[in-house]
């Protein structure tokens, strides 16, 4: 299993990022999957979930309403559109697929002006 993002960037308070994770080694279209992520100085928070279609959805507090989980699955792609972003969206971003226990290397958004 093998999962890799990317999309992170330096951006403004308010401004948008779009993630994208590449899944591979393992049935991508079949399971739940996962966007975690890390703030400097703290633990892991949970971001968003959603099951194999995206048709279920789930989302922290803290980013309902200005994050989107999607997927493709025809592309083995889980996506995470963030808008509205804060200071404190800042963090390491990393999906996983908790059902192999896989997680990818991370990458970064910077919320700053």
């Amino acid at each position: 299993v093998q999962l890799v993002e990317s999309g992170g960037d330096l951006v403004q308070p308010g401004g948008s990022l779009r993630l994208s994770c590449a899944g591979s080694g393992f049935a991508f279209t079949n399971y739940w999957m996962y966007w975690v992520r890390q703030a400097p100085g703290k633990g892991l928070e949970w971001v968003s979930t959603c099951n194999s279609g995206c048709s279920t959805a789930f989302y922290a507090d803290s980013v309902k309403g200005r994050f989107t989980i999607s997927r493709d699955n025809a592309k083995n792609r889980l996506y995470l559109q963030m808008n509205s972003l804060k200071p404190e969206d800042t963090a390491l971003y990393y999906c996983a697929a908790i059902d192999f226990g896989s997680w990818g290397q991370g990458t970064q958004v910077t919320v700053s002006s």
